[in-house]
């Protein structure tokens, strides 16, 4: 009976004092990974009436290298003309895009100057995230500097947008994530960044327990992978709902969102969407080529991309590239040398 009794005292002592133990474990995690947070600030300037007008921004960002490379998502740096990075210690320092995927949502800054004092956060596997695991977000939600918002994965999801040959995967999370979070990392709980904060899902404006972040696998496969086929490129893979509404000639195919100027795939002749529409609760440049094949091989699954990928990697210099494109109701080859 006494032994019984014991264990149940420690039973109980035990599970009043693990919520004190994890908050100091998260509290000494937050002060070394606080170093590695960075607050984005943007400027972006307008012509209207022929007057020159200013607008601000701001976002969060991860140092990921000592000489002065920062993740953040696209939407915080897209349009700025001017991109200032404040450090934890409150310098601030000039930046430029030196790589960004809109459709995947991430970029890639360097830091013009570069201090020796900068503390790079480590990127994790992403893949090796679970449903379940906590995670802790540090960024400048409502220009809040460096705040802290902790809780688990939701879910792990594609979100049918396609960058670099990748469909771009994010990571649910029931997390705080406001304005300003926008860019900022998402870190397991042992330190390592899994991803990088994107949108939030809400009727209201606020925050409702539906928070998104791009998983870091797919940001190092669309910003690193530079000198790929697939970087000329963003695409939407059409599922079969969408693809009937396109009336393309198979179940699926990829539309073209955006072609970057003298990329292979601007030299082949992709057309990107040239009118913005919501569709089925998704932002879509429509008006562009639909892909239906590559090199002879159909887009009509997700899991197509990575076939079709393994054999443009395989070509050699001067092989011929043959894309199938459905381009307004009519099915064409587009032609060119790798």
């Amino acid at each position: 009976m006494i032994k019984r009794n014991i264990k149940k005292l420690v039973f109980l002592v035990l599970i009043c004092v693990s919520p004190i133990l994890n908050a100091q474990d998260l509290s000494q995690l937050f002060e070394r990974l606080d170093e590695s947070v960075v607050t984005i600030e943007v400027v972006e300037y307008k012509i209207q009436n022929q007057k020159v007008t200013t607008s601000g921004g701001l976002g969060s960002g991860v140092i990921i290298s000592k000489d002065g490379l920062i993740l953040t998502a696209a939407h915080v740096v897209e349009s700025a003309n001017e991109i200032s990075v404040k450090l934890q210690n409150g310098i601030a320092f000039s930046a430029d895009v030196i790589s960004i995927s809109k459709a995947a949502d991430v970029a890639l800054l360097k830091l013009r100057a570069v201090p020796s004092s900068l503390k790079p956060a480590i990127i994790g596997d992403s893949n090796n995230s679970k449903i379940g695991e906590q995670i802790l977000i540090i960024g400048a939600p409502r220009g809040l500097e460096h705040s802290l918002s902790v809780g688990h994965i939701s879910r792990k999801i594609d979100k049918n947008m396609i960058s670099n040959g990748e469909m771009a995967g994010f990571i649910q999370t029931d997390a705080s994530i406001n304005q300003g979070n926008s860019g900022g990392p998402m870190f397991n709980i042992k330190g390592e960044v899994i991803g990088i904060v994107s949108f939030i899902l809400t009727n209201s404006g606020g925050f409702e327990g539906l928070g998104f972040a791009v998983d870091t696998n797919t940001a190092k496969k669309v910003l690193f992978d530079v000198n790929s086929f697939w970087t000329g490129f963003d695409g939407l893979f059409l599922n079969e709902g969408l693809a009937g509404i396109f009336n393309t000639p198979q179940k699926s195919g990829v539309l073209i969102q955006r072609v970057t100027p003298n990329s292979f795939a601007d030299k082949i002749g992709l057309k990107p969407g040239v009118i913005q529409a919501e569709i089925l609760g998704q932002n879509l440049w429509i008006g562009g080529d639909i892909i239906l094949s590559i090199q002879g091989l159909s887009c009509n699954e997700p899991h197509d991309l990575g076939t079709v990928k393994k054999q443009i990697e395989n070509l050699k210099a001067g092989d011929q590239v043959l894309i199938e494109v459905l381009r307004k109701g009519k099915v064409l080859t587009l032609k060119a040398n790798f």
